[in-house]
């Protein structure tokens, strides 16, 4: 019976000493017709097999290849080799699944991150990536784990959806009509009551919207899940398929907004440290090794697990968008001319390197900015009583900048609809969004954080890419 395994993780770590035990894995290495690192994904750590020399069939010996699959019972004793506590010493041994040696991709040496994703596939079975997925599966808990014990209400809003929340247009169409021949109208433009929705529909850039409209009968509540963007941008820091997490609080303003993602963001944090100190060693190291290729000037400060206790044991600096302003523009990266994008007038919308500045050389925290000009925020945020911005809050982390966008949502009708129509949000289509201010509204926030914009933080990866197990982006749609 398979189900008789025991994990190569609890076998290092528990009390088997001595005992039969069946392990089951992947081939990482095979030395000298006797010994086997056997690895099954549970820990980055191989667990390693002694065969007797002359106990088994030659012809098996042969199948046990880099990337085999085998199943090996035997008695765990202590190893007299360096490296390793334990060893197996195995009675039996079985090929559950052959590999040809010299067509596996994953010989056991150093590969690149770019070669990597050309065969994502399999990346799984490298020690980086069984690392940054394992920690994906531990955040992703924690997430759970958060809200279920803050008595949030976890909500699975609709993936296909009538509405751009955002109202940026980059949507990816969803239709039931053959693409070469869709029904139209007579002047030729498209026919959308023949589809299959009987209206245009895309895929959902966010959440949001209906969280709200549960939020306003439930109290507190929160989406995860997939989100799509078709915005044409091939960077390190852009999906067009990604997860958010998007909370919503009835009875809650901007203040409430920034407590809880600021709680929120420690507590996973928290989890992941407690829980996967073995994998955040290894991406430390790695990380570590990584910044020595750097020029000394462009080297964190901070090595991985130093920056994530950082966050979690510190309190996050809250100041405005004004006071920011200010800052970026008296700073000597401005003044000598080095930011990308200057910084000369209040009312710009803050880029990545603006944000990164405040956080890793002003600050040297997380930093919480709020308020920020009307004009350059969507139209749900609420209005501030100077007429000029909105409570809106954006969480920046050190590396990347933006991971938390939220705000008070403007609950007053007449305010809303007067904005939507400035911005040009269809307000007829969103009868459905405003009757939660025509019945019973009430003061409510929520914020919205990008998950694989997480896992980079935490990791300490670089590359999006990496830490989504299969990367949608322009021109690729692999597995």
């Amino acid at each position: 019976m398979f189900n008789k395994r025991v994990r190569i993780k609890e076998v290092l770590a528990g009390d088997f000493l001595n005992q039969e035990i069946t392990v089951m894995g992947w081939v990482r290495t095979f030395r000298n017709n006797q010994f086997i690192a056997v690895n099954d994904g549970s820990t980055n750590s191989n667990l390693q097999i002694v065969l007797e020399l002359g106990k088994f069939d030659e012809s098996l010996l042969k199948r046990i290849t880099t990337g085999a699959a085998l199943k090996i019972t035997g008695i765990l004793v202590a190893s007299l080799g360096k490296g390793q506590k334990v060893e197996l010493k195995a009675q039996k041994a079985e090929v559950l699944g052959d590999s040809d040696a010299e067509k596996f991709p994953l010989q056991p040496k150093k590969h690149s991150l770019e070669f990597l994703r050309e065969i994502a596939h399999l990346r799984f079975r490298t020690n980086t990536f069984g690392a940054i997925f394992r920690i994906r599966h531990s955040l992703a808990f924690a997430i759970h784990d958060f809200f279920h014990k803050k008595g949030f209400v976890y909500l699975h809003s609709p993936i296909i959806t009538a509405s751009d929340a955002e109202g940026a247009g980059e949507t990816f169409h969803v239709t039931s009509f053959e693409l070469e021949k869709p029904s139209q109208n007579e002047d030729g433009t498209i026919n959308y009551k023949e589809d299959f929705f009987g209206k245009p529909t895309n895929l959902t850039v966010s959440g949001q919207l209906e969280a709200e409209l549960a939020a306003l009968a439930l109290g507190d509540v929160y989406t995860f899940g997939p989100t799509f963007r078709a915005e044409n941008s091939n960077t390190a820091r852009h999906l067009a398929e990604f997860w958010m997490i998007e909370p919503e609080m009835a009875f809650s303003d901007l203040e409430d907004d920034m407590n809880l993602a600021e709680e929120f963001i420690k507590y996973i944090i928290s989890y992941v440290l407690k829980n996967n100190r073995e994998d955040l060693d290894f991406l430390a190291a790695r990380l570590t090794e990584e910044e020595k290729q750097k020029p000394q000037n462009e080297r964190s400060e901070m090595g991985l697990i130093e920056k994530l206790e950082f966050v979690v044991n510190n309190d996050f600096e809250r100041l405005t968008y004004t006071e920011a302003i200010e800052i970026l523009k008296n700073s000597s990266q401005n003044k000598k001319k080095k930011f990308q994008y200057p910084v000369e007038q209040w009312g710009i919308d803050l880029q990545s390197e603006h944000e990164r500045y405040l956080v890793e050389k002003h600050f040297k925290k997380p930093v919480i900015l709020i308020n920020y000009p009307k004009e350059i925020k969507a139209f749900y945020m609420r209005q501030n009583d100077d007429g000029k911005t909105v409570a809106a809050m954006d969480i920046l982390a050190p590396g990347i900048g933006e991971i938390v966008g939220g705000s008070q949502r403007e609950e007053r009708l007449d305010v809303l609809e007067k904005r939507m129509r400035e911005m040009k949000i269809p307000v007829e289509e969103m009868n459905w969004y405003l009757d939660t201010r025509r019945f019973g509204t009430v003061p409510h926030a929520g914020f919205g954080l990008g998950f694989e914009r997480l896992m980079l933080f935490v990791t300490g990866m670089t590359n999006i890419r990496d830490v989504i197990p299969f990367p949608r982006f322009p021109k690729n749609a692999e597995f």
